[in-house]
């Protein structure tokens, strides 16, 4: 185990934005509590808390890899709409006392899944009232719009009208 330090520098940040991951158009985590980690010179890599990420779609694999400053990595596949994503996700379960704050989160391959901020103040982030927004209501929508593949994302909304009816024929 090694610790972080000027010769390899590891800091973990609240995110002060929410954060979305999305593949082939479908929402796959949507957070407002991600975790930033840059490291060294590497990108700069978000994680998701699992509550924030539709865990219905992803199984953990048999591959494990070991950082010497995190810990072991779990990996995970995403099985999603007849696409299969192997190992397109990690994971640092139990990691080492300096990665805490990423126990339990799940990071993905940004060349696989898009992963992509808001742009909008976290939740708890000093923002203006004026910019508060319905999130449930936002969510929904966004979950009912078409991703792009023809379909939405979840059941479709019962009808709110009726069709005509046979005395008001076709016009």
């Amino acid at each position: 185990m090694l610790t972080p330090g000027p010769d390899h520098p590891i800091t973990l940040t609240a995110a002060p934005t929410r954060w979305r991951a999305r593949y082939r158009g479908h929402v796959v985590a949507d957070s407002d509590r991600a975790i930033l980690l840059r490291e060294a010179s590497y990108p700069q890599v978000v994680y998701f808390p699992k509550a924030d990420v539709e865990m219905s779609y992803f199984g953990q694999t048999s591959r494990h890899t070991t950082c010497p400053y995190k810990g072991e990595a779990s990996y995970w596949t995403l099985d999603m709409d007849g696409g299969v994503e192997e190992n397109v996700a990690w994971s640092y379960e139990t990691p080492y006392p300096a990665m805490s704050g990423i126990a339990g989160c799940l990071a993905f391959y940004a060349d696989r899944i898009e992963v992509y901020s808001l742009d909008e103040p976290a939740a708890g982030a000093d923002a203006p009232e004026e910019r508060a927004l319905d999130r449930p209501g936002v969510d929904e929508v966004v979950q009912h719009t078409d991703s792009g593949s023809g379909a939405s994302q979840r059941d479709h909304w019962p009808p709110n009208v009726e069709g005509p009816g046979p005395r008001d024929g076709v016009r």
